[in-house]
């Protein structure tokens, strides 16, 4: 069965730093473009990165360039989302997914999606 399982959120100070993984059960990465993307309460969700499935093409909104650092290990069929310089605004629930093709997912395009994982930025 197909699973994407986020981790690596929790509380950090800002300025600070956190890691996200996104670890893919029941697929493998090659073919499938991986976004991360975030949902603050009374907002709506917003794509925050993408990285395609065999090239490794990364995508970025402004909002996050130069900040955020999306990869990828094939291998153990895991896509990371390091974040740097921690705002309050990043607060959110992220959430991986991944959508098969040449394409990165959008908010509502037929994505396979992971539980998510909250991210606090807060001092």
């Amino acid at each position: 069965q197909v699973q994407l399982v986020e981790s690596g959120g929790g509380l950090v100070q800002p300025g600070g730093s956190l890691r996200l993984s996104c670890a893919a059960s029941g697929f493998t990465l090659d073919y499938y473009h991986i976004g991360w993307f975030r949902q603050a309460p009374g907002k709506e969700r917003e794509g925050v990165s993408c990285i395609s499935g065999s090239k490794g093409y990364t995508f970025y909104p402004d909002s996050v360039k130069g900040r955020f650092t999306i990869s990828r290990d094939n291998a153990k069929n895991t896509v990371y989302l390091q974040m740097n310089s921690l705002k309050p605004d990043d607060t959110a629930v992220y959430y991986c997914a991944a959508r098969p093709g040449i394409t990165c997912p959008t908010r509502d395009s037929n994505n396979y999606w992971g539980q998510g994982t909250q991210v606090t930025v807060s001092s």
